[in-house]
């Protein structure tokens, strides 16, 4: 578990991950990681630019198609 303190960053918030943590993420600077909701918290994982590519093309149509989608699933 690591202990992160939460500082500014030019006009936002944001915390610093130590080089170890980078390390076992296998992550570096202008890399992407994923931050997700979880049960007991949040999670942060490598991210995988086909995986967000993905996401993102279904959120579009996800919204576009909201209805019709939510009949298909009835």
């Amino acid at each position: 578990m690591y202990t992160l303190k939460i500082q500014r960053i030019g006009d936002s918030l944001g915390i610093t991950l130590p080089q170890e943590l980078l390390q076992q993420l296998k992550v570096g600077e202008g890399d992407t990681v994923l931050v997700t909701e979880t049960a007991d918290g949040v999670q942060i994982t490598a991210g995988e630019p086909e995986f967000e590519r993905v996401m993102n093309a279904y959120r579009k149509v996800s919204q576009k198609y909201k209805n019709a989608l939510r009949e298909l699933a009835q």
